[in-house]
């Protein structure tokens, strides 16, 4: 009984060991991963020119020391675990998820339930990413990303360094498109620049702006052989057919295993019309029966940029860009005169005034702003500017956290990915009930239980028993079936002589069995010896 007791508490204290010993691995190794790592492109970092915070400040409202004619007042919110949940967001088709240079590669999972997002819900999704972190997304849409860097003789933009010019193919700038296919664009439409008037009033039909790539990479399309949806594809910026993607790093063009197919693409869109949602309804469509709510039809819009640093503080406004020495316009700078530039493409209104002026009307024109079946009231808010009904939610789950808390923000992405996939549920479920099984079966040994299951008594496991044990324990067996269908008490079959026991046994095979000092036996013949000790009982 004591040895059974110290079993328990040795056993006992190995599983506490091994909680403590995975619970501090779990909290050392995230934080051992990010150590002398810090986060770009985030949304909530701030004075770098390599996060995003002056775009989520300009999209949220919060705008210190510019007009209110250049603030929107979205709602800004943003995802730490995983975008997996985004088809269990409040409106859905309402919703801007932006995911700025991934650190951390979508995975399929996570790929599927964004292209659900976009295609089944309605939703809108801006990825932007330099490498290939976002390919199993963008691939369902036809999209691959190069994981190398393009560059573009003609098209590329230069630093003015006060005495120097920084000339880099690196520096790529393309005129963009903001709902149109400019591939099918008319070629007055595309000489055409969006004026102010058009970009205030969020109407850049027939006309393009000035985009600028810090060391952006190619886009690949090929249309999907199983895609039969109603989609719209847009090229909505390219570079020009002399850019390549050093693949080789030696900056050559006229290296074959850099590859320059002569269409590389910068920005594509795609919208998918038609998806069916719920919500609050204009009065000229409601009826008796739909009162303020019902179905209304939605447009998926998902947008793939070749640049992160495009959204990032460095180029998002003018002011932070003539800080690093970058021009609003492509006038000459000093000696070197700008033959790549831009207004040879854009004729008119070809002033850059900082990305964001693009990317806030495009963000415009992905929502919903011009369905006219919305409610007026969810589309204009309740003053100039308020987007607040409008969400945009910036996926920090592909950033790389702090050291402290990486621990808890991969924890909280496992237990997202682990209850937000079906599978993966039921499986935890499962797992759960059957340590719950175990640990009922692991119960102290009581002398009234005729049978007991203890998984502390597993590494007790008797030796393999020898050839002569094993014909002991036969013999056992056959005396012991005597004495009972004799109804005989152990002393009385004690004191029989051998002559009684061989007469009340019968069987000449089990009588040499009992009493036979030189006859040896094979398993197999034990094995056959004890069914006929089975036998004997029925047929005595």
């Amino acid at each position: 009984m004591a040895e059974a007791k110290e079993v328990e508490k040795r056993f006992n204290r190995a599983v506490m060991v091994s909680l403590t010993v995975t619970s501090i691995l779990l909290l050392i190794l995230p934080m051992f991963f990010v150590v002398g790592k810090s986060t770009t492109f985030s949304a909530y970092e701030e004075e770098e020119i390599w996060q995003v915070s002056d775009m989520r400040e300009s999209l949220s409202g919060d705008c210190e020391g510019q007009s209110n004619s250049d603030c929107e007042y979205y709602f800004v919110a943003n995802t730490m675990s995983t975008p997996m949940l985004v088809n269990d967001w409040k409106d859905p088709h309402r919703t801007l998820l932006a995911i700025i240079g991934p650190e951390k590669p979508i995975d399929e999972t996570e790929a599927q339930e964004i292209y659900k997002f976009v295609t089944e819900m309605g939703g809108k999704v801006i990825v932007a990413s330099d490498n290939t972190n976002a390919n199993l997304l963008a691939k369902k849409f036809g999209v691959t990303f190069f994981d190398k860097p393009l560059l573009d003789e003609k098209q590329h933009w230069v630093v003015n360094r006060g005495n120097s010019v920084d000339i880099s193919w690196l520096n790529v700038w393309s005129a963009t498109s903001v709902g149109q296919d400019t591939e099918k664009m008319s070629t007055a439409a595309l000489m055409q620049g969006c004026s102010d008037f058009q970009i205030q009033n969020y109407n850049p039909v027939d006309c393009r702006m000035p985009v600028m790539y810090r060391s952006p990479t190619g886009l690949k399309f090929e249309n999907l052989e199983d895609d039969l949806t109603n989609r719209e594809v847009m090229t909505l910026g390219a570079a020009s057919e002399s850019a390549f993607i050093d693949i080789e790093g030696d900056n050559d063009p006229t290296n074959l295993n850099n590859p320059a197919p002569g269409d590389l693409k910068l920005m594509m869109r795609f919208d998918y019309p038609g998806i069916k949602a719920f919500d609050q309804i204009s009065d000229d469509v409601q009826t008796a029966f739909s009162n303020d709510y019902g179905e209304l039809e939605v447009t998926g819009s998902i947008v793939f940029v070749s640049d992160e640093e495009v959204f990032s503080n460095f180029l998002w406004n003018l002011d932070s860009a003539e800080e690093q020495g970058l021009t609003k316009d492509c006038r000459s700078i000093g000696e070197y005169t700008l033959n790549n530039c831009w207004t040879k493409e854009i004729l008119s209104n070809n002033e850059w005034g900082g990305n964001e002026r693009f990317f806030r009307v495009l963000i415009h024109d992905m929502m919903e702003f011009d369905n006219l079946n919305l409610s007026a009231q969810i589309r204009q808010g309740t003053f100039a500017g308020d987007r607040s009904n409008f969400q945009v939610v910036f996926d920090e789950s592909r950033h790389v956290t702090g050291v402290i808390s990486a621990p808890f923000v991969e924890t909280m992405g496992t237990v997202v990915l682990l209850t937000s996939n079906d599978f993966l549920k039921w499986l935890v479920v499962l797992n759960v009930g059957l340590l719950l099984l175990v640990a009922m079966m692991i119960v102290p040994e009581k002398e009234n239980w005729r049978h007991v299951f203890d998984l502390t008594k597993f590494n007790r496991r008797p030796n393999k028993m020898e050839p002569e044990s094993y014909r002991q324990r036969v013999q056992q067996a056959l005396f012991s079936k005597i004495r009972i269908q004799n109804d005989l008490t152990r002393d009385q079959m004690a004191m029989m002589p051998p002559p009684e026991i061989q007469a009340l046994i019968g069987d000449p095979r089990l009588v040499e069995l009992a009493y036979s000092q030189s006859r040896t036996y094979s398993p197999q013949e034990l094995r056959q010896l004890m069914q006929a000790i089975r036998r004997w009982g029925k047929n005595n």
